[in-house]
């Protein structure tokens, strides 16, 4: 099974999510989206899988959000924000195959894993 985790090395949930994979046998493919970026076709792709909108996977409270005003974004926006601040997108986010889930809390990732 193909496990891919979007991750940032300095978010605490992150870590606590990638931990919980390891810890569980997994060995899932790590993609710092912060130094690889994000494409807009890309992060339609994942937020389908993740049945969310890009608002709904939009970090509004830590800059540049607050900065950019983009509560009020139309999503095409929204994806061009994130594409040009990686930051911007909510993490951790788990992709099995065509699924995919926010883990905020970690323990979402038992959803997609299909674990209780």
């Amino acid at each position: 099974m193909k496990i891919t985790i979007y991750h940032n090395p300095r978010c605490s949930k992150s870590r606590q999510t990638l931990s919980l994979l390891t810890d569980a046998g997994f060995s899932p493919d790590v993609v710092d989206y912060q130094k690889t970026g994000w494409t807009v076709d890309g992060l339609r792709a994942l937020f389908s899988a993740a049945h969310v909108t890009p608002k709904e996977a939009l970090r509004v409270k830590t800059a540049p959000a607050p900065e950019l005003s983009l509560k009020q974004a139309t999503d095409a926006e929204i994806l061009e924000a994130m594409v040009l601040h990686p930051i911007l997108v909510e993490r951790p986010i788990v992709q099995v195959g065509g699924d995919a889930r926010i883990c905020r809390p970690p323990e979402r990732l038992w959803e997609i894993l299909k674990k209780p």
